[in-house]
């Protein structure tokens, strides 16, 4: 940006006072000074010329490079000039532009925390965020970024999360909440128990993606250089025409000078970068203007279920003793014995029994099946609570009774001294805003929308009903879910192919897919390390707000270039006719390049 505006201030300080030498009648230094001019910027454009051709591609810097030589080989030294600070001046405007449009997604890269409180022996130690390491506890201060993630302990946090998810409404946790990172204290202060240290957090996560975002080049920008590929040699024509009609070499000048649109055409990534930092807005990070743009073209929409359609955090929906147990005590010891488990049907658990005010104990002697299940000793009782193959592994009676009446649901087998001592069924509740998705989707262009999933049928259509899907895909593996997407690869207009997932195992049909968006509220996983996209707001409309966003970007990007190239078009042909000296076409094609980045910048509202 600092590059761009130096040229342009060189480019304009040497064309005004060429300009006025030229009024006090020293003419020959005039001429001197704006020849100077256009050398200043013919120098780098022969070179960035040069590099583009080596990799075999034409761009429009072709034009102003033609354009600029030939008005000093012509002696038209302020045309040059003209140019000169036309193609200066436009790339200047093309990087505020693009900057104006980067401006939300900087705004992350500047939030991002630094400090952390800490209690540690007895006292209040002031760190670096990055020494935090996982159960540190951390004081948060009235108006402090919560440097990393973790669960409110004690009082309740009042917590700003706009930032993250756009929500403009402070939100309030309870003790054992989780905050995330890069969210502002908006109460009192309050103390976090770190889940995870900094570089692993929330918004170090988020960071990262943004970094990417900034750094990709949108394909976009090679199409319109395919634009470029036909608008040269046009161009050419009609300037070499009207010389040989006219026997007038400055007719070729003007046409040439007329038909320089190189902050034109940029105009296309400014529309689809404009596009990233409204997504980002919506709570949607975006790797990049292509991404964008590929958004713009989604025609099949698929979705996972768990976590994606529905919540993602099961709660206990019914409690059946056996045994002579009651259903307290049953949810009481199965929570026990799941406080030492991540998995998130435990964390179920041991919410539930919290809000009923039942008393935990800490298990002893713990073993634990990863996804199966968990078992110890609490108090005198050994118990086991998980799968039901799990509990009939470890030798506990009575399963196969419990067998026959599963009917398919989330259900916790609860064995205890030996014997099967109930079940605890949980349910996973459709997100709000997912039964009007599909609607939403078809709204905005999208002709197939449908549910991939891992869990049973009978789950799946029931969910899949009530979110009113056009077809449910059920029983599938990671791999099951690649063959869907490529099925639908192989469906004539059914391309581009967008799927949407937020655990590890969707990371593989994320990464095949056109493209990948994972649902990550809560931080990054591998589905949010391969994705094109990331969600960060908790809420599946913001897949339906990317592809709206999408598909207006790439219009307006489209419109930008289409609109440049016709305009310099019809100024190409007054221009031929000798209607259009070369100084005054190059002041006209300034003004075509300013109206076009403009209208580009409408993609941030």
């Amino acid at each position: 940006m600092v590059r761009a505006r130096t040229t342009t201030a060189l480019t304009l300080f040497g064309l005004v006072l060429g300009g006025v030498l030229h009024l006090v009648g020293v003419d020959r230094p005039a001429e001197w000074l704006w020849a100077a001019t256009a050398a200043l910027m013919l120098v780098p454009l022969a070179a960035s010329v040069a590099r583009t051709l080596w990799h075999r591609d034409v761009g429009v810097d072709a034009i102003a490079l033609v354009a600029i030589a030939a008005a000093l080989a012509l002696g038209e030294y302020l045309a040059g000039a003209v140019v000169a600070l036309m193609l200066a001046g436009g790339n200047a405007l093309e990087e505020f532009a693009a900057g104006r449009a980067r401006r939300a997604l900087t705004a992350l890269l500047a939030h991002a925390p630094q400090i952390a409180h800490v209690h540690r022996d007895g006292n209040l130690e002031e760190i670096d965020v990055a020494d935090v390491v996982r159960g540190d506890l951390v004081l948060v201060r009235p108006g402090e970024i919560v440097p990393v993630d973790g669960d409110v302990v004690g009082g309740e946090a009042v917590v700003d999360e706009s930032t993250l998810t756009g929500e403009p409404m402070p939100v309030t946790h309870r003790p054992g909440d989780a905050v995330r990172s890069g969210t502002a204290n908006a109460g009192g202060p309050f103390d976090l128990r770190a889940s995870r240290p900094a570089s692993e957090s929330a918004y170090a996560a988020i960071v990262e993606l943004v970094r990417e975002a900034e750094v990709q080049r949108a394909p976009f920008v090679r199409l319109a250089d395919r634009y470029a590929a036909i608008f040269l040699p046009v161009t050419l024509i009609v300037a070499g025409g009207a010389w040989i009609a006219s026997g007038d070499p400055v007719r070729f000048l003007a046409v040439m000078v007329v038909a320089t649109p190189c902050p034109l055409i940029l105009a296309a990534p400014v529309a689809l970068i404009a596009g990233v930092s409204r997504a980002a807005r919506h709570g949607v990070i975006v790797k990049g203007g292509g991404v964008i743009e590929k958004l713009g073209r989604v025609r099949t929409v698929l979705l996972d279920k768990t976590g994606t359609l529905t919540v993602g955090q099961p709660t206990v929906d019914r409690i059946q003793p056996l045994d002579g147990v009651g259903d307290l005590e049953l949810l009481r010891l199965a929570a026990s014995v799941d406080q030492i488990s991540p998995h998130v049907v435990a964390e179920a658990l041991v919410h539930e029994a919290q809000r009923r005010g039942l008393r935990l104990e800490l298990p002893r002697e713990t073993t634990e099946g990863p996804g199966e299940g968990v078992e110890g000793l609490v108090g005198e009782h050994r118990v086991a609570a998980g799968s039901l193959d799990w509990v009939t592994r470890r030798g506990y009676d009575g399963t196969a009774a419990v067998a026959r009446v599963l009917d398919g649901s989330a259900t916790v087998v609860v064995g205890i001294d030996g014997r099967v001592g109930g079940t605890i069924t949980l349910s996973d509740p459709l997100r709000p805003d997912a039964r009007t998705l599909r609607a939403e989707l078809r709204a905005a262009g999208v002709e197939h929308v449908a549910m991939v999933t891992g869990d049973r049928r009978a789950a799946a259509e029931a969910i899949a009903a009530a979110a009113a899907m056009d077809d449910v895909y059920a029983d599938c593996s990671p791999e099951g879910k690649v063959d869907v997407i490529t099925a639908m690869h192989a469906q004539p207009g059914s391309q581009p192919v967008l799927m949407v997932g937020d655990g590890i195992n969707d990371a593989p049909a994320l990464a095949v897919a056109d493209v990948g968006i994972a649902m990550a509220p809560a931080g990054a996983t591998v589905s949010s390390e391969t994705a094109d996209a990331v969600i960060v707001a908790d809420r599946v409309g913001a897949v339906a707000d990317a592809v709206r966003i999408g598909r207006r970007s790439l219009r307006i990007a489209r419109q930008s270039v289409l609109a440049g190239m016709a305009l310099s078009l019809v100024a190409m042909g007054f221009a031929a006719a000798g209607m259009i000296p070369p100084v005054d076409g190059a002041l006209l094609q300034e003004g075509i390049d300013v109206a076009v980045i403009l209208n580009a910048l409408r993609a941030l509202r």
